[in-house]
């Protein structure tokens, strides 16, 4: 049998995790000076609350090898392979976490560590993939040389209402030179080798700058495999959302439209009002 591993970042759905038996494991967050499991102790909707009340933006750690070298045991006991997915090792220790855990717990013949080298549903589309090859029955080291020829295709981009998560995170050093310019653009992010750059950077109210967004997204969306695009996003206006559904769905080229919202670890570094479309090049 092979279990399916991933860290709390990928942004899939409860309801897909449960489905498909992917064993999620939780990084950390802080808050002042609380710090719990990302989406088990702490939900982005708590950390956007902290964030306000206190005017600044929480930290998050990656978890430790001895949290990754539980489960890993329990699959070694039970005789087990396993595939880990985690986020670009660019953006978080966890993949190397992952390693010194397969080391500590001796069990490297079993298992796979996969570096998306995306975040959020850029990461889920890559477990998708691991998912399907997984149902169809191949061992651990095929899988991750298939996967090796998918996460180069994964798109994943989006904007963001506020710079100030990102820029007080540091986790996108192009941000910073924009920050100093204005507060009043929303830039596009795009997730490229493992790493955040500024695409673009739009004005305007969050409404109208998101579906000039997807808009401009079109040929690359419709050049996307079909089987799935995600809208994943933090907690933005139900109508936002529905006008991005509905333009996808005037492509007539998806076969499904998957709605997420962000998680905290992603919330922490991004901030409210953010949305991105992701899907995987054909």
């Amino acid at each position: 049998m092979v279990r399916i591993y991933a860290d709390s970042t990928n942004d899939l759905s409860p309801d897909y995790i449960k489905e498909h038996d992917i064993r999620i494991l939780p990084l950390y967050v802080t808050l002042g000076d609380r710090t719990g499991r990302d989406g088990v102790d702490i939900t982005a909707d708590e950390i956007f609350r902290w964030a306000a009340e206190n005017k600044s933006t929480p930290t998050t750690a990656a978890f430790s090898p001895a949290d990754v070298a539980e489960a890993l045991q329990e699959a070694k006991d039970a005789g087990d392979d396993v595939v880990f997915v985690g986020i670009s090792r660019d953006f978080s220790a966890v993949c190397q976490a992952a390693q010194l855990a397969v080391e500590d717990v001796e069990y490297e013949d079993h298992v796979s560590i996969i570096d998306s080298r995306n975040l959020s549903s850029g990461i889920g589309l890559v477990i998708m993939e691991v998912v399907r090859l997984r149902d169809e029955g191949f061992d651990i080291r095929t899988i991750e040389e298939k996967i090796r020829e998918i996460t180069p295709k994964v798109r994943a981009s989006f904007v963001i209402d506020t710079l100030e998560y990102l820029h007080r995170g540091g986790r996108c050093s192009a941000v910073a030179k924009v920050f100093a310019g204005t507060l009043k653009i929303k830039p596009k992010i795009v997730v490229e080798e493992g790493k955040m750059n500024v695409a673009r950077k739009y004005r305007g109210n969050l409404h109208a700058v998101l579906l000039k967004y997807v808009h401009d997204l079109e040929d690359e969306l419709r050049r996307a495999r079909p089987e799935n695009v995600y809208i994943t996003h933090s907690g933005v206006d139900r109508a936002i959302v529905e006008d991005v559904r509905a333009y996808l769905e005037s492509l007539d080229h998806f076969e499904n439209i998957i709605e997420t919202r962000a998680g905290g670890i992603i919330s922490c570094h991004c901030g409210p009002g953010t949305l991105g479309v992701l899907f995987v090049d054909e």
